[in-house]
């Protein structure tokens, strides 16, 4: 602990590129991360937007984009899907309030590798760039879906798209890879090395230890993902057959053999499935910390929850096979698949109960940090009851390729962690600018974004249920479908309202920056260390004085303390739980 100082001699800089492009700060990087995710969020609602109107209207012939082809489809749906879950889901999250709070919540002066987290932020700032090159390159971009299964993403001659759209679609995600593992040594090295005096592992905050297990998960999973993006370019671009086996494609014997199509999607999922927690545990420790906050109650069950975020990790390792159901797979190894699916629910029925319990009794301010986290837990718990059903091979089967697997992954991972990430803007803007949001837009935002969310994504399950397939552009060629037409308008409808109401959410994010009332140092009155500092922290985070910490995370309402909530950096002798 003694050499934190002298790791982190870098002085504040003082030009333009240092200070606010090519920046060492965290602090800085944790706003770029969160800006970058901003944007991509607008590039993939646009393009659900495309699809929702072509489900609808398949004729339509928009301004700027044109005919929207079969093929057009299947690109907006892949592009879409990776956009969202690589450049939103795992960068805002982690990137965006991992980089910019853990280190101030842990009392670090900065992350432990400032150079490297830089070039984490710009890393993953090309692969956005070089993702985005895919739609306008001969051929356009891929139409493989986000998963990228081979054959279909590794023969060029596959598909419209399927040529330098393709390579430059797995470029990207190897180059995202590459940012990623270098955020997680970073993360994960400063939790470990950079706590303050008294911070130990059981007085972290849970956002801490959510971002912690979260830079694990993508250090073991990221890897994966890139070996297995290398051997599809080679695939793609050198001959070899790793995932090719002996195909005709437009009655031309292609020149593979031997190659293994399961294999992509072994290494795609042993990937996959880690990063949907990745997408999602940041979010938990968001709502933990809230919830706690505004309920004036210590979190229920604080090493409960710990354990859990640990076991959700472990076991996200062991249930990759769930989405291979349909692969012809082995019954005995999809029962063991099955169990451990069923068994990952079990920590995140803990986190779920302790969140009420949290809630019981509590003296509940409903401001809208708080408002964004019970969203949170209300659209994980939805979502997250279709889980148990997917997990059964028996029920699998039948809905697998059909839209209630859409509407159970937009709901538990999408919107979910997307409130998590409305709660932390709202809950850390005032540190992070110093300024209030306005809370009758942000009220404003959260019930028509809750209710539109609730209103697109739950009919998807009995689009399922009555066998609607996934990835279809159009509804005109299945008699059967027809009767499914109304549904699909009325969720494409709850589209429209609810990405329009996201402007209000940009409006107030950035009309508050500059014209929002000044904030106070600890608006919330809530008790970690990033509410003890300045506002907006200084460049060391704590103005050179490094915090000593006392007291656990949630002192709140300690029976003899003079105020309801006991700072971690209060004096010794004030009274804890």
């Amino acid at each position: 602990m003694a050499t934190t100082h002298q790791i982190h001699a870098h002085a504040a800089p003082e030009g333009f590129i240092r200070k606010y492009i090519f920046s060492l700060d965290h602090k800085v990087i944790g706003i770029q991360y969160y800006f970058l995710a901003l944007a991509a969020v607008f590039v993939g609602m646009f393009l659900s937007l495309l699809m929702r109107i072509h489900l609808i209207w398949p004729q339509a012939v928009l301004p700027l984009v044109g005919e929207i082809k079969p093929e057009t489809y299947l690109s907006l749906l892949t592009m879409h899907g990776t956009i969202m879950v690589f450049f939103v889901l795992t960068t805002a999250p982690q990137g965006g309030f991992g980089n910019y709070f853990l280190p101030i919540q842990i009392g670090a002066p900065d992350m432990a590798f400032p150079v490297l987290n830089m070039l984490s932020f710009w890393t993953t700032f090309v692969a956005f760039v070089v993702m985005i090159a895919a739609f306008f390159v001969t051929g356009g971009a891929p139409l493989h879906g986000w998963t990228g299964y081979a054959p279909l993403s590794a023969l060029q001659n596959a598909g419209p798209g399927e040529q330098l759209g393709a390579d430059l679609w797995i470029t990207s995600i190897a180059i995202f890879c590459l940012a990623s593992l270098m955020g997680a040594l970073n993360f994960i090295t400063t939790t470990l090395d950079l706590r303050a005096k008294g911070m130990t592992l059981m007085r972290m905050p849970l956002t801490v230890w959510a971002w912690f297990i979260t830079a694990i998960l993508g250090l073991l999973a990221f890897g994966v993902l890139l070996s297995a993006g290398i051997l599809l370019l080679l695939d793609r671009n050198l001959g070899t057959s790793f995932y090719v086996p002996l195909v005709v494609v437009n009655g031309q014997v292609m020149g593979h053999k031997g190659g293994s199509p399961l294999l992509w999607q072994h290494l795609f999922w042993f990937f996959g499935h880690p990063e949907v927690y990745i997408a999602i545990l940041p979010g938990m420790g968001v709502a933990s910390q809230l919830l706690s906050t505004f309920s004036r109650k210590p979190i229920f069950g604080y090493k409960a929850m710990v354990y859990a975020i640990m076991a959700i990790g472990f076991l996200g390792f062991m249930v990759w096979g769930h989405h291979m159901f349909m692969s012809g797979m082995s019954p005995f190894s999809a029962f063991s698949f099955s169990l451990m699916t069923m068994a990952i629910g079990v920590p995140s029925a803990i986190k779920t109960f302790n969140w009420l319990g949290t809630l019981y009794k509590g003296r509940i301010r409903f401001q809208s940090p708080m408002l964004y986290a019970i969203g949170f837990v209300s659209l994980f718990v939805s979502g997250g009851l279709s889980g148990p059903f997917l997990a059964q091979p028996v029920l699998d089967i039948p809905l697998h390729d059909t839209y209630f697997v859409v509407g159970h992954f937009h709901l538990i991972m999408g919107v979910a962690a997307i409130f998590g990430m409305f709660a932390g803007t709202a809950y850390w803007f005032p540190k992070m600018f110093g300024r209030m949001m306005n809370e009758g837009m942000a009220r404003i935002h959260f019930w028509v974004t809750l209710v539109g969310t609730y209103a697109i994504f739950m009919p998807m399950h009995y689009l399922g249920l009555a066998g609607h397939p996934r990835r279809y552009s159009q509804l005109t060629e299945l008699a059967y479908l027809k009767d499914l037409i109304p549904l699909q308008t009325f969720m494409t409808y709850a589209a429209f309202i609810t990405i329009g109401i996201q402007l209000v959410f940009v409006f107030n994010l950035f009309w508050s920056m500059f014209k929002g009332p000044k904030a106070s140092d600890n608006p919330w009155e809530s008790t970690t260390l990033e509410w003890s500092t300045a506002t907006p922290p200084p460049h060391d985070n704590f103005g050179g004085v490094t915090p000593v910490v006392n007291h656990g995370p949630y002192e709140y309402n300690v029976p003899g303390a003079p105020r309801d909530f006991t700072m971690q950096t209060d004096p010794a002798g004030v009274t804890s739980h």
